[in-house]
């Protein structure tokens, strides 16, 4: 699968530090998987734990808190960023949706495999 084979850098930042950091993620097979998760039927009310062949299932997981979206990790099971609103959330993984079909680009491959989020 082409997107198992897309990896890159992936961080997660909170307050302008570095919480986690992964030097070669399949950052393709996330954006796929989050663009999916977006789209379905309980978006906006259900949680993600992003699963992949490739990492270990919860390495990035968005959960509704109550007090807002907050993204986590279980490599730092005890640090959460702060909470943002749903629209808020959804703009971030656009962003990185975006960051991620540049990349690909970049590379010479047509990015029209990932779904658009």
């Amino acid at each position: 699968m082409l997107l198992l084979d897309i990896e890159a850098e992936l961080s997660i930042w909170e307050q302008g530090r570095v919480v986690w950091s992964e030097g070669t993620f399949p950052v393709a097979e996330l954006a796929y998987r989050l663009a999916l998760w977006l789209q379905g039927p309980a978006a906006g009310r259900e949680d993600f734990a992003f699963e992949s062949m490739q990492a270990e299932e919860g390495v990035i997981r968005i959960v509704n808190t109550g007090e807002g979206w907050r993204v986590g990790s279980i490599f730092t099971p005890d640090f959460w960023t702060s909470p943002v609103t749903w629209d808020a959330l959804a703009e971030a993984i656009g962003q990185f949706d975006r960051s991620v079909r540049a990349g690909v680009a970049s590379m010479g491959v047509e990015p029209s495999f990932l779904l658009e989020p």
